[in-house]
């Protein structure tokens, strides 16, 4: 009797054994196959080659670029590190430049000092820097620090190591000046308004001959009342005759920028002036 039974209506079955049997036997005959021949090898081979192929390529892409970026963020860093060391390269320069401005402007105003020291090496002086000023614009008064420890006397606002100045500009101002070309005298008047445009104001000028010319310097007369003589305070700017066609009046540009002071030069001197009974 056949072990294949099939019955009329039923569907065609397979035994477990017989399946088994067959599909050994098919793998049996593939390895013979494929030991003996390439008749197999090479379609497989086809078909493993389309498949493994552009996975290799895509691994070996993917790997590239995670190389390239890998070295890019390294060099990202180190540019980013040499970054930071340049700024603060820069800031050491930037403070390293203020400070060599700062001293070079202390070295002009030093210098300048130092030259107006030797316009007036007849008198005895004191170098001072000015720590504080009066309200306004200008430096009309104000403080340095020194005082009568340091060898200045009464006839201003004087303490131990302080002093309160008032500079020729003062509305409350008013000296004894001299064209230092023709000798002859005027009065020099403070006015802050006048200031504004950089003058101030003479006046009572005995010109009879107009020897006087704009540019002409002024320098404290020898007859002020305080004021060592020959102290430059500026030059004529301009000069007009007074309405009494006696008397010349006009403005001055001081030879000192009142507007920028921090050091000045104090004379120690006083005054000889004669003793009233």
């Amino acid at each position: 009797m056949s072990p294949v039974i099939k019955k009329k209506g039923e569907k065609f079955t397979l035994p477990g054994k017989y399946l088994l049997f067959i599909l050994t036997l098919l793998c049996t005959g593939l390895i013979v196959i494929t030991f003996n021949t390439n008749y197999l090898s090479a379609p497989i081979s086809a078909i493993g080659g389309s498949l493994i192929v552009p996975l290799q390529n895509g691994v070996s892409k993917a790997g590239s670029w995670l190389s390239t970026r890998s070295e890019e963020l390294v060099q990202i860093r180190s540019l980013l590190r040499e970054n930071e060391d340049l700024k603060a390269q820069i800031d050491e320069l930037t403070m390293e430049n203020i400070r060599l401005q700062q001293d070079r402007y202390e070295l002009n105003n030093l210098r300048e000092l130092y030259e107006l020291d030797a316009q007036y090496d007849e008198y005895n002086k004191i170098g001072a820097r000015i720590i504080a000023k009066d309200s306004g614009n200008w430096f009309h008064s104000f403080v340095i620090n020194k005082g009568y420890d340091d060898g200045l006397q009464i006839d201003m606002n004087v303490g131990p190591n302080w002093s309160k100045v008032m500079s020729i500009i003062d509305d409350n101002s008013n000296t004894s000046g001299m064209v230092l070309s023709t000798s002859d005298r005027l009065i020099v008047a403070g006015d802050l308004e006048l200031y504004a445009d950089g003058v101030i104001r003479f006046e009572k000028l005995i010109d009879s001959a107009d020897r006087v010319v704009e540019g002409d310097k002024i320098v404290t007369s020898n007859v002020s009342d305080k004021y060592l003589p020959g102290i430059l305070i500026g030059y004529i700017s301009s000069i007009d005759v007074d309405s009494n066609n006696l008397t010349k009046s006009g403005v001055i540009t001081p030879a000192v920028d009142f507007e920028h002071l921090e050091e000045v030069l104090v004379v120690t001197q006083l005054k000889q002036t004669p003793k009233t009974s």
